[in-house]
């Protein structure tokens, strides 16, 4: 079957009873209705398990609320109370030292993995996957693991270390002394988090066009100014990404200390947010936790914008 063609007076073509029209407003409308219906689940869950639990959060940390009893608004002796508290600035203190350790630690071991596993050869397949199968074991049965090969009693560590000579009798890696279980801590976190982080920065360097490479290389780049003047540059954006994670998880650590430590020895590596869960469920002081925790989020909130916006800046 044939089709006519018009030649219009502006000189394009058209066929007959084939008019483009322009989006009306009501079609517009239409499309803008059924997106919000599709993120109308989404938009439910966040609100319900988020925003809701959120707000009475803040609500709480402005009364004195026993686990038994009722309410009663003391604002804002909550805040007010947490500069009085030897505890709550011991953990500060602790928490602020372990997050700038961690975080140091684990990007550089993250970063100098993806930069060991970065480019494709033989058996390189084998330890991307080796380096990442500790992200598969909970983090919570990983403290207990390595609770049990640290074990005094139990635990293969010492035994092996006292045959190689590296110690002399048997170690409480947990509990003997602050440095220790600090450093036991801070392997555990390692091993399990590493991979993950690692498979991060891989993406970001994997993401760096090869021609940017071969043109260094032509200019006469050696490896170090290659690394310094365009991996880094161009990683800021995933590094970003990476240290805003590192750096939140480390203020927020609890799991490790509380499994392997329990903040000992004599409250040495209790965390902040191990303080907040004694306020909650040992002194069953709600409102005193969720003082805390609010003024914990607000720390939090400040320094990843601070830190975003940095790291943003320097990339431009």
């Amino acid at each position: 079957m044939a089709t006519t063609v018009i030649t219009r007076a502006d000189g394009g073509t058209g066929t007959p009873g084939r008019t483009s029209r322009p989006p009306t407003r009501v079609g517009a409308r239409r499309r803008s209705l059924v997106g919000a219906l599709y993120a109308l689940p989404n938009a439910l869950m966040v609100g319900l398990f988020f925003v809701v639990p959120l707000l009475l959060v803040i609500w709480m940390s402005l009364h004195r609320w026993p686990l038994l009893g009722a309410p009663s608004l003391n604002a804002p002796e909550n805040f007010t109370d947490i500069a009085d508290n030897d505890l709550i600035r011991d953990a500060i203190w602790f928490t602020v030292r372990y997050t700038v350790c961690m975080t140091v630690l684990l990007f550089a071991v993250a970063f100098g993995l993806a930069l060991l596993v970065q480019h494709r050869r033989r058996g390189v397949g084998f330890f991307r996957t080796a380096f990442f199968m500790p992200m598969a074991v909970g983090f919570a049965s990983a403290s207990l693991l390595f609770l049990g090969l640290l074990s005094d009693e139990i635990g293969p560590v010492n035994g092996i270390l006292s045959r190689l000579g590296l110690i002399d009798g048997y170690v409480s890696w947990t509990s003997g002394s602050a440095g220790s279980a600090l450093g036991s801590a801070i392997v555990l976190v390692l091993w399990r988090f590493a991979g993950f982080n690692m498979l991060i920065l891989l993406t970001g360097l994997q993401a760096i066009p090869n021609e940017v490479y071969e043109a260094a290389r032509i200019d006469g780049a050696n490896r170090w100014q290659t690394f310094h003047r365009i991996t880094l540059p161009l990683m800021r954006p995933t590094i970003a990404l990476v240290l805003t994670m590192m750096t939140t998880g480390s203020l927020l650590a609890f799991d490790q200390f509380w499994i392997l430590t329990r903040g000992g020895p004599d409250n040495s590596t209790t965390s902040l947010v191990m303080v907040i869960y004694r306020e909650a469920f040992i002194r069953f002081d709600l409102g005193s936790a969720a003082g805390i925790s609010v003024a914990l989020l607000a720390v939090l909130i400040v320094f990843n914008v601070i830190q975003l916006g940095v790291l943003r800046r320097r990339s431009q």
